[in-house]
Formats: structure tokens, C-alpha cells, sequence
């Protein structure tokens, strides 16, 4: 009988609980799932690395881009210089022009004195009209050239392009007006080479 108890008292204690049964059945599967999660965090974080390493820039491609920058930039200052140098050109061309012009001045001065001078009975003789052809081509060439004339009399006075050296009262003439024209002024393109020499009523 002790024998048979004893046997009784072995088999109960290899028995379980059925409670117990199901809390260790639940342990190992909040194991598992743990386990799973681990396994997908790491999975998931894998990729990203992946793509960090595919955004860096290969070598080759940063060489290439820093060439064409630096190509770009060249080009870029060699339009600024070629810019910078044709418009040194047209001035130096301007100033060069100008002072040849100015040179020039006085001898179509001395024409047009010439030309006043001949005596009105001579104004048909070959000399005086040969004269007057040769001064109408010098005109004609200064015109071509850009040179043109400033008006003068009967203007208002514009210090710009006049230059008042003597004062007139004359009451047929309104104030600040040009009464005459001393000597000519001329204009290069846009700018003045010599200012008309002339006379303003007060």
C-alpha cells in the first residue's frame, strides 16, 4: 500500500497544472514575438543604411561637377572681360575721333572765312566755285562721320552746347536767346567737341 501511494505521489507531481501549462505556453510565445520584432527592426534598419550608402556622391561624379563650376565660371569672366574690352575699345576709338576732329575744326574755320571773303563778283569764277565744291565735300565727310553743326542763333542759350562771351541788348529778341554765332559748334555723335562761341540777349 505504501508502495502504491507512493507510486500515486510520483504520478501527481509529474502531472501539471493546466494554468501553468497555458502561462508557460504564453511566455514562450511573447518570447517568439519578441524575437520577431528584434529580427524585423533590424531587417527594416538594414535598408536604410543601404540607401544612406547609395546618397554619397561617387568621386568621379564630384570631379565632374567641380570641372564644369569651374568651366561655367571661366566663361563667365571671359564674357565680363570681352564686354569690358569692346566698350574700352569704343571709348578709346571716341576719344581718338574727337581729338581728330577737334584738330580738324579750325581748318574748316579758315574755309568758311575763305569763302566770306571772295568779293560778290567773283562768287561765279571757277576758283571760288571749285572752293565752294571742296568745302561742301569737307561737310559732307564730317556728316558721314558723325560730325554735325550746333544751332545756335535764335536758340535759348544752353550752356551744354553754347558758350556766351558777350551780352546784346536787343528788344526784337526774347530774353536768354542767342543773337549770334561767333564761331561754330560742333558735336561728335552724343557729345560735344567744341561749344558754339556766340552772343545772348539780355
Amino acid at each position: 500500500m505504501q508502495h502504491l501511494k507512493r507510486m500515486k505521489g510520483d504520478s501527481s507531481e509529474d502531472l501539471k497544472d493546466p494554468s501553468n501549462m497555458e502561462q508557460e505556453a504564453s511566455e514562450e510565445t511573447a518570447s517568439e514575438n519578441t524575437e520577431t520584432s528584434a529580427e524585423e527592426k533590424t531587417t527594416e534598419k538594414a535598408p536604410e543604411k543601404e540607401g544612406f550608402f547609395k546618397k554619397k556622391k561617387d568621386p568621379k561624379d564630384e570631379k565632374i561637377e567641380e570641372l564644369t563650376d569651374r568651366v561655367k565660371r571661366q566663361m563667365a569672366e571671359f564674357d565680363n572681360f570681352r564686354k569690358r574690352t569692346e566698350k574700352e575699345k569704343s571709348t578709346m576709338y571716341e576719344m581718338g575721333a574727337k581729338d581728330i576732329i577737334e584738330r580738324m575744326l579750325p581748318v574748316v574755320d579758315n574755309f568758311e572765312r575763305g569763302l566770306a571773303s571772295i568779293p560778290e563778283s567773283e562768287k561765279n569764277t571757277a576758283f571760288a566755285e571749285g572752293m565752294e565744291k571742296i568745302y561742301k565735300q569737307f561737310q559732307k565727310v564730317l556728316e558721314d562721320a558723325g560730325v554735325k553743326a550746333i544751332e545756335a542763333a535764335g536758340q535759348p542759350f544752353d550752356p551744354n552746347f553754347h558758350n556766351a562771351v558777350m551780352h546784346v541788348e536787343d528788344e526784337s529778341l526774347g530774353e536768354n536767346i542767342v543773337a549770334e554765332e561767333l564761331q561754330k559748334g560742333y558735336m561728335y555723335r552724343d557729345s560735344v567737341v567744341r561749344h558754339s562761341m556766340v552772343k545772348v540777349a539780355n
